[in-house]
């Protein structure tokens, strides 16, 4: 079976007498070699899957509902649950990522299984990441205005990249009005397709359109939507009659609401946002993403679920989570000290921020990424 990376190769690929000029700019060994990866590495390990997930679920729900339940915790306790609550949903979310690049059989009932544990109770269903991300990913949509993964921030005034984090505070408000308002009004058609255009993706580029669903996603998207608003609504309804406090609702907003703000942060660190909207080269794509590899144990926290190796993503999106480490592990083995798989790791969060703070409001373009 070909690899999303040998498809994207083959599908950009030059005839013999084009070769010399339309393959300047790639690092040909580096996409051969992760080619080559992408065949050895990607079989999916569905008991990974099912106890990463379960166990990501029993920490954090269970943390949640001991902030909530147990009366008289130190502050020390306190602390502790509330860490383990945020960064076990976190990673639980993260979760979304892989759903959006497997099929259907490679952890069968896993789709069902997430959105039920996760999906829904987190306030967001997987389709409204699939058939977004693998745009993100296409030939000639990454860094443009059609990508909706993109937003040039290095390019944009300083002020845009801490606001970029503070609106991720409100996401949970932004759910509950689109669950529980903007959901009921979708009976309507005009409502509807203003809806699921704008508000049915999770994406960051504010001009991205999203198409209706079509075939079986859109029976798919019908149910989670019907499911996630239910359950928006009797949340609600609880707490407005008071079965749920408002202490337990508040807790629950404030667990959500800090984990959007780190996986916001960890985007900051996904790319380098520096491409000024032209179509890049695949090695250009990769250069422009980030990988923030071992030995640094921290990525693990903020970046899981393999989004520390997001610049390898890029060369390997079909490929698992679980095997990223090995095709990283090869990649830095195998290829010279030249190559270009080696400008996409970077030792830190803080010095790819940095970056990125030290580009913002320069108007740099971007160079040597296209």
């Amino acid at each position: 079976m070909m690899t999303a990376t040998a498809a994207r190769f083959s599908e950009t690929a030059p005839s013999p007498r084009e070769n010399a000029g339309s393959m300047a700019g790639e690092d040909v060994a580096m996409i051969k070699l992760a080619a080559t990866l992408g065949r050895e590495l990607g079989a999916y390990k569905p008991a990974i899957y099912w106890i990463d997930t379960l166990a990501s679920a029993t920490l954090g729900w269970g943390a949640l509902a001991a902030l909530i339940l147990v009366p008289g915790l130190s502050l020390a306790a306190t602390a502790a649950l509330a860490v383990v609550a945020v960064l076990a949903l976190y990673r639980l979310g993260s979760f979304i990522h892989e759903i959006t690049h497997m099929k259907d059989d490679s952890v069968p009932g896993y789709r069902l299984g997430w959105n039920i544990v996760a999906g829904i109770p987190l306030m967001i269903p997987s389709f409204m990441y699939e058939g977004v991300h693998n745009l993100h990913h296409a030939r000639n949509r990454y860094g443009t205005v059609r990508d909706p993964e993109y937003m040039a921030l290095a390019l944009k005034p300083k002020i845009s990249v801490p606001l970029f984090v503070v609106v991720a505070a409100l996401g949970p408000i932004g759910l509950f009005i689109r669950w529980g308002l903007l959901a009921p009004l979708s009976l309507l058609k005009p409502v509807r397709d203003f809806v699921r255009a704008r508000f049915s993706a999770l994406s960051i580029n504010p001009d991205f359109r999203r198409d209706p669903p079509a075939g079986p996603a859109a029976s798919r998207w019908n149910v989670m939507e019907v499911a996630t608003s239910a359950f928006v609504i009797a949340v609600l309804a609880a707490v407005a009659t008071g079965i749920i406090p408002l202490r337990a609702f508040g807790i629950w907003l404030a667990v959500l609401s800090a984990s959007m703000v780190i996986n916001q942060i960890r985007t900051l660190a996904a790319h380098l946002w520096e491409n000024d909207g032209k179509v890049m080269s695949i090695t250009g794509q990769y250069l422009d993403s980030v990988n923030v590899p071992p030995p640094a144990l921290l990525p693990e926290l903020w970046a899981p679920v393999g989004l520390r190796y997001h610049a390898l993503h890029h060369l390997l999106p079909s490929v698992p989570y679980h095997a990223l480490p090995a095709a990283h592990r090869r990649l830095v083995a195998e290829l010279p000290r030249d190559s270009s798989y080696h400008g996409g790791n970077h030792p830190t969060l803080a010095g790819v921020i940095a970056r990125l703070w030290a580009s913002a409001g320069t108007a740099r373009a971007a160079t040597g990424t296209n």
